[in-house]
């Protein structure tokens, strides 16, 4: 028997903005192998199948890409709907190409069920356009994180050169990153928030500039965060700018 094996995107964090799609998959499968990230109650939508964690996580233990793309592969072999469960969307910054690669590759048939990445939920719940007539015409979507065997990217160029810049995987390299887009031309004066747990109840924002980015990031927790800036975020970070002086004031 030969399955077919679905790459999903799970989202920000909220289960309520998964696809619908997405959860007729899960309650279909007979197996799901999923980010370490993925929501509970996301999960719990699988519920005849085997859960199976293959989960990434910086300064953890991993499983290594090799094994996932095996496992996915003796999988479908087994069951005629497999799941690979990814935060966000797969098709960035997810890896999804080398399962797609190794599985089109044993002659499995592979679907990509899209899923809401984090630049567009923090976007939306910030209320504030990537895009914005007049300021910002292009957004850039970048990760300074590469695996061990990856050459060097010079994906900076593109944060410094985008109207937006969403930084992925960043927050703990906040400090030396903030420094080294400084250097590269990015105004110290930029506008920036991180936000933590985008979509969920306990989500935080911090607001700033560029160069208080590496103090920003220290604030941040152990959820996963992301980090934007650009022009676009200017009146909001004035108005919170404004919010905490008078507070301030007020005490």
């Amino acid at each position: 028997m030969s399955g077919k094996v679905y790459l999903v995107g799970a989202g920000p964090g909220a289960p309520d903005l998964l696809t619908l799609r997405a959860a007729r998959l899960l309650g279909e499968a007979g197996i799901v192998f999923h980010d370490a990230l993925v929501n509970p109650e996301i999960l719990a939508l699988a519920g005849r199948a085997k859960l199976v964690p293959v989960g990434k996580r910086c300064g953890t233990h991993s499983t290594a890409q090799t094994f996932i793309n095996k496992q996915l592969i003796d999988a479908a072999r087994k069951h005629p709907v497999v799941v690979r469960l990814k935060g966000g969307d797969p098709m960035l910054f997810g890896r999804a190409q080398e399962e797609i690669d190794a599985l089109s590759a044993a002659g499995i048939e592979v679907e990509v069920v899209p899923g809401i990445t984090a630049a567009l939920a923090a976007s939306a719940s910030l209320k504030v356009s990537l895009t914005r007539r007049g300021i910002a015409r292009n957004v850039a979507l970048v990760t300074p994180r590469i695996g061990k065997t990856e050459r060097e990217s010079d994906w900076m160029a593109s944060a410094v050169a985008a109207d937006t810049a969403v930084i992925y995987m960043g927050a703990g390299e906040a400090d030396a990153i903030a420094k080294a887009l400084i250097e590269r031309g990015r105004a110290a004066a930029t506008p920036v928030a991180v936000l933590e747990n985008a979509s969920l109840p306990c989500e935080q924002w911090h607001f700033g500039s560029l160069a208080e980015l590496g103090e920003m990031a220290q604030r941040v927790g152990a959820g996963p965060a992301i980090i934007v800036l650009g022009d676009v975020l200017r009146e909001r970070v004035h108005a919170e700018s404004r919010v905490h002086e008078l507070l301030r004031k007020a005490v």
